[in-house]
C-alpha cells in the first residue's frame, strides 16, 4: 500500500460516517415539531460542526458514547467558533444548541458546556430615522401584499412563522374589533393583537385584492385555493422564505439589513419605550416569560453610541 493511503483511506470512511449520521439526523429533524426557520438553522450549524470533526479526524461514536470525550471536544469547538470563526456570544450560544439538540437525537445526554454571557443590550430595533424610511418605502410598495406584509409585522410584532400560519378567518379588519389572532405561537400559546389603523387598512386592500384574484377568478377553482392569508400566484400559502424576501427587499430600497424579526423588535422596543405596563407588551408578544420582555428596557447600541457622542471634554 503506498504510504499515507491508509490515512486517505481512514478520513474517507470518517467523512462517509458523518455524512451518514447527518442524513439521519435531516430526516428526523423534518418530523420535529419546530419552525422550516428552526430547522434550516439546526441543519446548516451541524452541518459546520459536522465538518469540523471531520477536518480534525474525530469519529462522531466515541463522542457519542462517552461524555468526558465529548464534553473536551465540544470546548474545543467552542473555542474555534470564537477565536476561528469570530462568532459573537449569541451565535456560539445558539451552535451549541444546535449541537445539543444532534446529540439528543443521537442519544446522548445533554453535555453541559458553559454558555456565553450575552452583552446586556436590548433586542436590535430600528431607529427612529430607519423606521420613517422603513414605513415611507411600504407606502410606496407598488404590491398590496407587500405592504400589507411590512405592515403586519411592524404594527403587531408577530413571529415569522406565525404569519406563514394565519388564515383569512384570523384576521378581523371590519367592524371595531380588528384584531389578529395568532392561534398556535411559541410554545402552543393563543393570542389577539389589536390592529394598528395602518395595518388594518392595508390588510383590508389585501383582502379585497385577494378575493378579486383568487376567489372570484375564473382562473381557479375556489377548491383549489388555500384558506391562508397571503398566498403565492398559483393560490396556495406563502412560504417562510417568501415573507422573508418580501421583507428583505424593502430593507434593501431601505439601504439597511431588515427582516421580519427586526420588525418585531421594532414593534415591542416601541410599546416598551411608549410607557406601556410590560405585561401587556409581554401579551402582545406572546412571550411566556416576563425576564424575555425586560430585555426591550435594556439600552441599545444606539443608546450607547449617543452617551459617549454625548460626553464633554
Amino acid at each position: 500500500m503506498i504510504p499515507g493511503t491508509a490515512l486517505v483511506l481512514e478520513k474517507q470512511s470518517l467523512l462517509r460516517a458523518l455524512d451518514v449520521r447527518y442524513q439521519k439526523y435531516h430526516k428526523w429533524l423534518q418530523r420535529q415539531p419546530l419552525s422550516d426557520q428552526t430547522r434550516r438553522a439546526y441543519r446548516g450549524r451541524i452541518q459546520g460542526f459536522l465538518g469540523y470533526l471531520g477536518d480534525t479526524g474525530e469519529d462522531i461514536q466515541p463522542l457519542v458514547a462517552n461524555t468526558q470525550e465529548r464534553t473536551h471536544v465540544l470546548r474545543q469547538y467552542k473555542r474555534y467558533l470564537k477565536q476561528k470563526l469570530k462568532l459573537l456570544p449569541a451565535s456560539v450560544n445558539a451552535h451549541l444548541t444546535a449541537i445539543d439538540h444532534f446529540f439528543q437525537y443521537c442519544g446522548a445526554p445533554k453535555t453541559k458546556i458553559a454558555r456565553e454571557d450575552l452583552p446586556q443590550e436590548a433586542p436590535r430595533a430600528l431607529s427612529k430615522a430607519e423606521q420613517e424610511l422603513f414605513l415611507r418605502r411600504v407606502a410606496g410598495c407598488r404590491r398590496l401584499k407587500d405592504r400589507a406584509v411590512a405592515l403586519l409585522f411592524f404594527y403587531t410584532g408577530i413571529r415569522i412563522g406565525e404569519c406563514v400560519s394565519l388564515d383569512v378567518d384570523d384576521v378581523s379588519v371590519i367592524g371595531k374589533k380588528n384584531r389578529v389572532v395568532v392561534r398556535s405561537g411559541k410554545g402552543d400559546r393563543y393570542r389577539e393583537i389589536p390592529l394598528h389603523r395602518e395595518a388594518r387598512d392595508a390588510l383590508k386592500a389585501w383582502l379585497y385584492e385577494r378575493s378579486e384574484k383568487f376567489e372570484e377568478s375564473e382562473k381557479f377553482n375556489s377548491k383549489q385555493i388555500d384558506d391562508a392569508l397571503f398566498l403565492n400566484p398559483q393560490g396556495k400559502r406563502l412560504s417562510t422564505a417568501s415573507l422573508d424576501l418580501i421583507v428583505r427587499k424593502i430593507g434593501h430600497d431601505c439601504g439597511f439589513e431588515l427582516s421580519a424579526h427586526r420588525l418585531r423588535h421594532s414593534c415591542l422596543t416601541n410599546l416598551v419605550r411608549a410607557g406601556n405596563d410590560l405585561v401587556l407588551v409581554a401579551e402582545i408578544g406572546g412571550h411566556k416569560r416576563l425576564e424575555t420582555t425586560k430585555r426591550y428596557t435594556l439600552p441599545s447600541a444606539g443608546d450607547k453610541e449617543r452617551a459617549m457622542e454625548g460626553l464633554t471634554e
